[in-house]
């Protein structure tokens, strides 16, 4: 009853998470929208307003992305899915979701994850081990020079 208890917990502060994004992005838009308008000033005040739009429009994006998880997660609560890991579909530690209330992933699925760019091994990613090696042993490669390079320009 402790872990249901603790995602009932879980479930509360997500919703209210995600109400609190939801009217700082509604607000973050209204001040971009807002700041396009009023146009003025010198090249300081624009480059200065342009730099806090910016930063306004990434943070916005962030959130937004944090937004999306959070609305996955009340999903999967409903779902009866939430606390299980999509990898190996065992429980995730209530530890681990305090911590990150919208992970969907164990600790040793997502070690695997960032490993492998995927879970089960990374299947199907193609094979990105050699990707840097040479053809031929270092050492069989000789300098180039550039006289071996000539490329026939003519001067005009």
């Amino acid at each position: 009853m402790a872990r249901r208890d603790a995602l009932l917990s879980l479930q509360n502060a997500l919703v209210a998470r995600g109400e609190v994004l939801r009217r700082r992005l509604g607000g973050d838009l209204r001040d971009l929208h807002d700041g396009t308008a009023g146009v003025g000033g010198d090249s300081a005040d624009l480059a200065f307003d342009s730099a806090g739009e910016e930063v306004t429009s990434q943070i916005a994006e962030l959130e937004s992305r944090e937004l999306r998880q959070i609305e996955r997660s009340l999903l999967r609560i409903k779902q009866g899915t939430y606390g299980l890991c999509e990898g190996c579909q065992r429980k995730i530690p209530m530890a681990r979701l305090s911590a990150l209330p919208f992970t969907t992933t164990c600790i040793q699925c997502q070690r695997e994850m960032e490993l492998h760019g995927s879970l089960n091994g990374g299947s199907g990613s193609g094979n990105w081990d050699k990707v840097s090696e040479a053809h031929s042993p270092l050492e069989e490669q000789r300098e180039m020079k550039l006289a071996d390079l000539e490329m026939g320009l003519t001067l005009r």
